[in-house]
């Protein structure tokens, strides 16, 4: 079992719900962010999800994009996200990076999933990669032994996410609302 399967069935055997934390990367600060995220292990989060910052975060709203964009004013760079998995890998908690493609792409899809790995981290979110382009991806995360995860959407049909399930080593993302993340009024059914 993965890391993270092994969270989820010890959060079954608990006859609970796992609970996942996220935080950018670099955010207050490159320290504070490693921080803030061991206290919410602490707190009671099973999962931590560590964003990596980008410059143009399309699927997210104004707290998270104000975050990311001081975080990236802070020159957060991917050996600071890298050794922000590190610190909060080191509470125990498993420790996923939520980015975009391109930073990974850019990078090395190989280099990423080893130097993640290596950081304890334990897989990815990735929001913008499709499952039918996800292969070269998957292959470089099962090569260094981390977990992949994809979404799925609120409108999403059976026959899509069976497709995201198949591709999914970790857990299925399954948005709850459709649009962009951030404080609501009201959600859908």
């Amino acid at each position: 079992m993965t890391t993270l399967q092994t969270v989820f069935a010890k959060a079954k055997a608990d006859d609970r719900a796992a609970l996942i934390g996220y935080l950018p990367a670099g955010f207050p600060t490159k320290d504070g962010a490693i921080a803030a995220a061991t206290a919410m292990v602490e707190a009671g989060c099973d999962v931590i999800e560590i964003g990596l910052p980008y410059s143009d975060p399309l699927m997210d709203g104004p707290t998270i994009q104000d975050a990311v964009h001081r975080s990236l004013l802070n020159g957060t760079r991917i050996a600071d996200v890298l050794r922000t998995v590190e610190g909060v890998a080191k509470t125990g908690a498993a420790t996923l990076v939520m980015t975009y493609w391109n930073p990974i792409d850019r990078y090395g899809a190989d280099r990423f999933a080893r130097d993640l790995a290596s950081a304890g981290g334990t897989g990815t979110i990735t929001p913008d990669l499709t499952p039918e382009e996800s292969g070269p991806w998957r292959e470089a995360s099962a090569g260094a032994g981390i977990d992949t995860v994809f979404l799925v959407a609120p409108s999403s049909p059976e026959t899509r996410i069976k497709a995201v399930a198949e591709c999914c080593t970790g857990f299925v993302y399954a948005a709850s609302l459709m649009g962009v993340t951030g404080a609501r009024a009201t959600v859908g059914e």
